[in-house]
Formats: structure tokens, sequence, C-alpha cells
């Protein structure tokens, strides 16, 4: 692993036009519990952490931000420095900012593509089980969340320059490859055995969301099968049928969130060993399934 290490995606802010929309698809879709309020953030909370994903009222429907935890306080001041010395813009955040977001501390920076890039230690743990107002008795997320909440699909046409950003700068590594006709996808993992927190997406007309998709997973093909059940009951757009991944395993479905970018809900994802991994490279996404549909399906 390299000398600094991010521990996992810890959190995520979605803009919308329409805080209420996402409240329904979150709570009565996803299975998230809503966590009250944090100034003008919505919070939502999925494991033993105090929230996972804020919802914020703005001019855009975006993925607006994520924050990736670091697993020690001095990993923050070493990024710090390294960033610094490569040119790149880095302010620190408030205290008011870090308590909004209920962290010791943190860095806010801008990645290749533009996508804003939280860093921060010590996110806040309530050790409360997640009561979901579906039944969802629990997301994968690791012993007290340390695998974080799931993964996101950057979309950019920086590809390279954000390749070298999350890999030489940030310190991801790489755990697989594809190539899907002319674009590349590059699959990166932190320090937990989830198999990719983050993979970037080489796209000549990158989305106005700012994302591909954003993924959960929950601990059985049952949760799978009810988040479905519920998909049609609440009218949400299937985006690609239920299929099984080629690289991490995972049996999943992609449907349309309220924010113009999908959300992949599965289970079965695989959790590695990274001193006797191999990276592989593939040309095809799916074992079986993912047909992905048209827009307004």
């Amino acid at each position: 692993m390299s000398l600094t290490r991010i521990n996992a995606l810890g959190y995520v802010l979605i803009e919308t036009r329409d805080t209420a929309q996402w409240a329904h698809f979150l709570t009565q879709v996803v299975g998230l519990q809503a966590a009250g309020r944090s100034a003008d953030w919505d919070l939502y909370k999925m494991d033993a952490y105090c929230w996972r994903v804020a919802v914020v009222h703005g001019e855009r429907e975006r993925f607006h931000t994520a924050g990736w935890e670091l697993a020690a306080d001095e990993d923050l001041e070493a990024l710090s420095t390294r960033l610094a010395e490569q040119g790149v813009h880095v302010s620190r955040l408030s205290e008011a900012a870090c308590a909004q977001r209920k962290i010791r501390d943190g860095l806010a920076l801008n990645d290749p593509s533009g996508q804003r890039v939280e860093l921060v230690k010590s996110c806040a743990l309530d050790c409360l089980a997640l009561q979901s107002e579906v039944g969802v008795p629990a997301f994968e997320t690791g012993f007290n969340g340390d695998m974080g909440l799931g993964h996101y699909v950057l979309p950019t046409r920086e590809f390279d320059a954000c390749i070298d950003f999350y890999h030489r700068l940030l310190g991801f590594e790489f755990t697989d490859s594809m190539q899907l006709g002319e674009q590349g996808l590059h699959f990166l993992h932190v320090d937990n055995p989830r198999h990719h927190s983050l993979a970037i997406y080489q796209d000549p007309n990158p989305a106005a969301s700012g994302c591909v998709h954003l993924m959960f997973e929950v601990p059985d093909l049952d949760q799978l099968g009810l988040f479905m059940d519920r998909c049609r009951s609440h009218n949400v757009g299937v985006a690609a049928s239920l299929g099984k991944h080629c690289n991490d395993q995972m049996v999943s479905v992609y449907v349309n969130s309220p924010g113009g970018f999908a959300i992949e809900f599965g289970c079965g994802g695989l959790q590695l060993d990274w001193q006797h991994y191999r990276p592989t490279f593939s040309t095809r996404p799916s074992q079986w399934g993912h047909h992905w549909q048209h827009a307004d399906n």
C-alpha cells in the first residue's frame, strides 16, 4: 500500500432542486434511515456511522462531493503537503464545516474532472443500528462501517489525469481495468477489503450529474429482491436489468435515481486480501444480465 492510507468512502453529498423526492427515494426505496439535519443538509444513515448520505437543496441535480476517510491523523498532513508540492489547490475545512460533517478535520479540493473531493479524519459513529422504515436489516459496510458506504463511478474526459491524481497523489491502488469499446474503465480500491471504492470511466461526454452510478450493497439476495419489489411499487425506472459482474462478482440491478445518475443495488461483492491479489483486465462488464435500458424506460 501507499505511504498514506485512505480507509474508505466515508460519505457523499448530493445536490438537488427537490429534496423531498430524494427523501422518499432514499428512505422508501433504498431503505436508508432519515437522520435529521445538519445546518442545511438532510442526513441519511445506513450503519454505525451517524450519517452516510447528505442531500442539500441547490440549483443543480448532481453528485456534489465524495468524502474519503483517512486511516491516521498524520495522513491528512502528509496528503496536504504532497498536494501542495504538486500545485494542487487545497483548502482546510472550517470548524463549522467540520461540525456540519461530524468530523475532526478535513481538506477540500477538486480532482482533474472538477469533482469535489474531501479528505477527512474521524467521521463520527453513533454506534446505533439502522432503523429502516422498509425493513432493510443492514447494509454491507464492514465492521463498524470500516469498508465505507459503497462505491461510485466517476465519468471524465480527463481519464489519465484522474487516474494519476487518485493513484499517485491520493494513494488509491489498482484493482483491475476494462476496455469497453473506445472507453476505458479503471477500478481502484483503498485500505479495506471492498473490491473497489472508486471507478474512473473514460467518457467523452460526461453527464452533468458528475456520476455514472452510486452503489449500495446488502447482505443477501433476498434483500436485493425486496429492493426490486420496492422499485416496482414506487415506479422507479430500471436502468439496467439484474446481472452479475465479471470483476467483483456482484449480483445487482441499476435503477434511476432522482439525480440523473443510477443507483446500483447489489449483494455478494468480493472482499479481497490485497497481499494475495493479482489485478485483471477484461473486455466485458458482466457474466450475465445488466442489459441497459433507454433513458426513458
